[in-house]
């Protein structure tokens, strides 16, 4: 029993020991001044290329979607030909 709790005392220590070895930066403060930077474009937009690739994207698939349904909606109202 007393060398099952060594070893997980041993483990325990080791993992909080390489946990703050690795620690990240802190990129906050430079993300805040850059969504904070009175520059015109809109904020969804000040994350770079990516957020404007996201937005075109949820845009065409919001006006594709929107067409569908009116589409849809227009055929279901419209009675079938009887043969």
């Amino acid at each position: 029993v007393y060398f099952l709790f060594q070893g997980l005392r041993q483990i325990s220590q080791r993992t909080i020991s390489t946990a703050s070895r690795r620690q990240l930066e802190n990129r906050v403060p430079e993300k805040q001044k850059l969504f904070q930077e009175d520059n015109g474009i809109p904020v969804h937009l000040k994350g770079g290329p990516m957020d404007a690739l996201l937005y075109r994207v949820t845009m065409g698939l919001s006006v594709f979607g929107t067409a569908y349904v009116i589409y849809e909606l227009l055929v279901a109202s419209m009675p079938k030909k009887q043969k």
